[in-house]
């Protein structure tokens, strides 16, 4: 394979997203602004790259994204920068630098880097969908926070996943828990896998969450977060579960679940597919990060948020068969064999209307331009030929559905397709 053959593709680890699957994207997208926006959530963008130390410090040195996936560079200025691996502190850093008021409500739609082996549906580029609620401490922010993901979930479709919630206390009683979970893999330390097993003083909440046989069968009987709560952490968590049986919305609790940032705080929670490989079933997850912005720089302010990755959902919207989002059909497909002009001008008074049209290009022969009209799923073909030219008349002729072809007057041509669309439910065009 010739060089310029190579760079003539996308890079490792990040794919294209062509029309039409790309039609599911944005079906995605608009479901989710929906739902989060009918609960008071407002989009926000941040920058791709921020400075190194929002992740650094928001994240933890010592966490696998900030030592081992995140892209970091020097930009010609000298400074150190770092592609955005997750989506919470770039939304913390803003809230920060902007100090919106309180409640501050929003959610993202964005790219983020890691630098991992590729797998289905995880990609060193891939996409998050997410939300962050900054300033209330109360519990019931945890219940709607998980509420909105898992009513996403099943806004899509899917049935055949499941929610762990865990709490991971707060700096009251996380220091005393963190002393038994290390006293307790310190007698096991040997059945840890090498990774865990040399940095179990450093974070022994790691091997917890550790997919590796060794470590699950050495933290088998370890201490979990939830029988070791001071007062407060624990009646906050009773308050999130019970929100949750009110809601109906099912969920394990798994003392495992610490998640992988060092941010997190009290709530912690993550869905997974169950009709994915278990091992990479994990669709979406996040937690209450309490201490976060003033890592960053920021009063103390309480914050909970969730990320869930568009490429993981829809494998396993796949995996479920569902939400599968057919392309958006044109309501006019205009066949023009006199130089083009009509097919220019009818495509724009029709789009002005309110109706979907295209045409063909580079002066097609009929029957090129039928293949296209046909390609494109149009309900209707517009045809002008020398005789329709001479006459500021078009042949209208239904490509979906019963009925005959017409011939019909330039100035009626947005009338009469508008009122066969009120005639065929659901289908009526915007305004």
């Amino acid at each position: 394979m010739s060089d310029k053959s190579l760079a003539a593709r996308a890079p490792s680890g990040t794919h294209d997203v062509l029309w039409p699957e790309s039609t599911r994207w944005e079906g995605l997208l608009a479901r989710f602004a929906d739902q989060v926006e009918r609960a008071g959530y407002g989009m926000t963008h941040t920058p791709i790259f921020e400075d190194v130390k929002v992740f650094r410090r928001g994240i933890g040195e010592g966490s696998d994204v900030v030592g081992k996936e995140m892209y970091e560079f020097e930009d010609r200025g000298g400074r150190t920068l770092a592609l955005r691996p997750e989506g919470t502190a770039p939304m913390v850093r803003a809230f920060v630098q902007h100090r919106p008021p309180l409640p501050w409500k929003a959610w993202y739609a964005t790219p983020a880097f890691r630098y991992e082996r590729p797998q289905a549906g995880r990609y060193r580029q891939h996409h998050q969908l997410g939300v962050e609620a900054l300033g209330p401490s109360d519990p019931d922010l945890d219940v709607e926070v998980i509420g909105l993901a898992d009513g996403y979930f099943r806004s899509l479709g899917l049935s055949q996943f499941t929610l762990r919630i865990n709490s991971m206390g707060d700096d009251t009683c996380r220091p005393a828990y963190l002393e038994q979970l290390t006293s307790y893999l310190a007698g096991r330390r040997s059945e840890l896998c090498d990774e865990h097993r040399d940095r179990l003083e450093a974070n022994p909440l790691r091997a917890l969450d550790c997919k590796r046989d060794a470590c699950r069968q050495a933290t088998d009987g370890a201490p979990g977060f939830a029988d070791h709560l001071c007062e407060d952490c624990s009646a906050h968590f009773a308050r999130v579960r019970a929100g949750l049986d009110a809601q109906g919305v099912p969920y394990v609790l798994d003392h495992r679940l610490v998640r992988g940032f060092d941010y997190y705080t009290r709530t912690t929670f993550e869905f997974g597919s169950d009709a994915l490989e278990s091992a990479q079933n994990g669709i979406g997850g996040g937690g209450r990060y309490d201490g976060l912005v003033e890592m960053l720089g920021g009063p103390p302010t309480p914050g909970i948020g969730f990320g869930m990755g568009i490429e993981r959902i829809l494998l396993a919207c796949d995996a479920e068969g569902v939400f599968g989002i057919d392309p958006p059909v044109l309501d006019a497909f205009v066949v023009d064999t006199t130089g083009g002009t009509s097919a220019r001008d009818l495509t724009a008074t029709l789009r002005a209307n309110g109706l979907s049209a295209d045409r063909a290009f580079d002066d097609r022969s009929m029957k090129a331009q039928f293949k296209l009209a046909d390609r494109s799923g149009a309900r209707w073909v517009l045809i002008v030929g020398p005789d329709e030219a001479a006459s500021g008349t078009v042949s209208l002729r239904p490509l979906r559905g019963a009925g005959d072809q017409q011939t019909v007057a330039v100035a009626d041509v947005v009338g009469t397709i508008q009122s066969a669309m009120a005639d065929i439910p659901g289908e009526a065009p915007a305004p």
